[in-house]
């Protein structure tokens, strides 16, 4: 099974999952979509009340601002990969419960290992703590972090954007980062990271 036949199959077994209660309510799963082969990767926490009637992630106001903050470096959003920690709305947008996250933990895991992304950006705090536990969003925030499998760049969540205009200037500010923390990446270089051993010089640079 090819690269692009393995993403299907986990799209269609996303849209039949009953792993737990989410599917009752929603109207639609939401796998994810873009470019598979991107090295670029978007990962929020769950679908909204948009995204459940369309199956398709940020599609509202967030995704609106996440198209246009794509666009002033130099993307589109067909060049990225996008999707959620959680594939299903939970009920009112809540939080996601811990076993909620658990049975879909395995789709994510999966999709991100098909795709070997070179970078992923996180939105908001859920999916940061979902790849990086010890991390708080308004420290680690528009800093780069290695973990056992990949480099994550936590960002603030358009939505948290939306509602507040000092969290929508760092998310521009933290979005205008992203092609140089992509480039150091493909060249090899730790200088953007923050948790290893790197000096106070390139830590100016965040």
């Amino acid at each position: 099974m090819n690269k692009e036949e393995l993403m299907r199959q986990i799209e269609k077994n996303v849209k039949s999952c009953k792993e737990c209660r989410l599917h009752e309510q929603a109207m639609n799963a939401v796998p994810g979509e873009g470019d598979i082969n991107s090295p670029l990767v978007f990962i929020g926490e769950a679908p909204g009340a948009n995204e459940d009637k369309t199956g398709r992630p940020f599609v509202g106001r967030a995704g609106n601002l996440l198209e246009k903050l794509l666009g002033k470096i130099g993307y589109t959003r067909e060049e990225i990969w996008i999707g959620n920690i959680i594939k299903h709305r939970p009920p009112g947008n809540r939080d996601p419960a811990p076993d909620e996250i658990r049975a879909c933990s395995p789709y994510l895991s999966l999709q991100l290992k098909t795709m070997e992304p070179k970078l992923i950006v996180t939105l908001g705090r859920f999916a940061m703590h979902y790849f990086y536990k010890e991390g708080t969003i308004s420290k680690n925030r528009g800093n780069l972090i290695k973990t056992d499998k990949y480099y994550i760049y936590p960002v603030y969540h358009p939505a948290a954007g939306l509602r507040n205009s000092s969290m929508l200037r760092a998310l521009e500010e933290d979005f205008m980062k992203i092609p140089a923390v992509l480039e150091s990446i493909k060249k090899g270089s730790n200088k953007f990271v923050i948790n290893e051993d790197v000096d106070e010089d390139q830590l100016s640079l965040f």
